[in-house]
């Protein structure tokens, strides 16, 4: 019988759970599998929180499972393993060594000779593209220079795997889509002696352009919702069609409900239900506002491709998700496969003066935002018509840990204020109906 080949990195009904300083355990991985085979250049796309960044540190061996197991071609991954080769978002250079310094560093670190890490160090930035900066210091280096050096530095330990965190997103538009077709060159050219690659953005365009399989993970807890094999030959060009219809089927994966909620029998409700404790991500009013105006007007006409929009605003999907479910939320608009539509009252909205849209976002706020209705209660019963923060705090940490509760109140007072249903003192910390604007 034929033996198979192992994988190259395998999770096996991972979880992964945090303990808040109170006490309350958070779920960040549940029942969690993943193979990803040699050879196989791999993605994860997803919105913040949904377990990216954990499942990165569970394969690195920065962190233990609390459930299930972790292999690197069938061992169990037990600590840091030397086989793994890490790319952060921001680069990890040495301020007071020079290129050259910062490129040795590591096989020096691992006991290599200096003369032989030396030529190592040498080889690969020349292969990054850096020769004649070997004297340079990171401060007279450019972003993408200095990210080039990471990519050296990583790269010289001879990994077998490397992690890629948004290893581009510091960087700007022209300089990370040169970077990833540097990459990209040598990975095809056989340059690189890794076996495989995960990398884990919010860039879509970037998935689909450099990988041969994504995995689309939903949030709490991290969850696969959908997997795309791309099967497009290297060089991808953002023109094609096909290139073009992959990422639309990525914005319809991330934008389509939950399995669980479609059953059969039921009726699907046209807006996801929110309750006190939903966790509010921060959007600004101005955002909002920003995104209902780009969608009500030509060529978009009140209805909008996801992956157009944020193409035309230069939005990747973490900062366009949390604006388009807020105004979903809020019922300004829907998101179903892929789009954007706006609501009539998103529409009468985008067209309205300053004081009637004020007007028009106060009714949806205090009608479909339950712990905006609830502030305003609770502030309309007290004589004072004054209320803590920390009031609202201790009812919403039943729910969710102290810095989502945070973030849900700093999302209330943000709303609220430009509304004027309610006005929040900053220096007492508390709400209140005096001058709410």
């Amino acid at each position: 019988m034929e033996q198979l080949a192992p994988s190259a990195i395998a999770l096996k009904n991972v979880a992964r759970r945090f303990v808040t300083p109170d006490g309350k355990v958070l779920s960040a991985l549940e029942d969690f599998d993943l193979s990803i085979a040699p050879g196989e250049f791999f993605a994860i796309v997803g919105p913040t929180g949904c377990g990216k960044s954990t499942t990165l540190g569970l394969i690195a061996g920065l962190a233990k499972p609390q459930g299930g197991e972790v292999t690197l071609f069938d061992a169990p991954v037990d600590g840091v393993d030397r086989r793994v080769g890490f790319v952060f978002q921001q680069d990890a250079v040495f301020p007071w060594r020079n290129v050259l310094g910062n490129v040795m560093a590591g096989p020096l670190f691992r006991g290599q000779p200096k003369d032989k890490a030396e030529a190592a160090a040498r080889d690969w930035i020349n292969r990054v593209g850096l020769t004649g900066f070997e004297e340079h210091h990171p401060h007279q280096l450019s972003g993408g220079m200095r990210k080039r050096v990471s990519l050296a530095q990583t790269l010289v330990l001879d990994p077998d795997i490397i992690l890629m965190d948004e290893p581009f997103s510091a960087l700007d538009i022209l300089t990370a889509e040169t970077l990833r077709n540097d990459f990209l060159d040598l990975w095809g050219e056989g340059q690189l002696p890794i076996k495989s690659v995960l990398l884990v953005t919010h860039n879509i365009e970037e998935a689909v352009q450099m990988c041969d399989r994504l995995l689309i993970f939903s949030t709490q807890p991290g969850r696969v919702v959908g997997e795309i094999a791309i099967d497009l030959p290297q060089p991808r060009h953002a023109l094609d069609p096909r290139f073009r219809a992959l990422i639309e089927r990525v914005y319809v994966e991330l934008t389509a409900k939950p399995r669980a909620e479609q059953r059969v029998g039921l009726k699907t409700e046209r807006f996801p239900g929110t309750g006190i404790g939903t966790t509010l991500t921060h959007v600004s009013s101005n955002l909002l506002s920003g995104l209902m105006e780009a969608v009500s007007e030509p060529p978009y006409n009140g209805q909008a491709d996801l992956p157009a929009i944020a193409q035309s605003l230069r939005m990747e999907v973490d900062d366009l998700f949390p604006v388009a479910e807020a105004l979903q939320m809020l019922r300004f608009a829907e998101i179903e496969g892929g789009d954007i539509k706006l609501t009539d009252a998103g529409k009468h909205f985008a067209k309205a003066d300053t004081d009637e849209r004020k007007r028009l976002f106060a009714r949806h706020l205090l009608t479909y935002v339950p712990l905006a209705a609830h502030v305003r209660r609770v502030l309309d019963e007290r004589a004072s018509h004054t209320a803590p923060k920390s009031r609202f705090c201790d009812e919403l940490e039943d729910y969710m840990a102290e810095n989502a509760a945070e973030q849900t109140l700093r999302t209330i007072i943000s709303w609220g204020r430009y509304a004027e249903v309610f006005a929040y003192d900053d220096h007492r910390q508390a709400f209140n109906l005096e001058n709410p604007a």
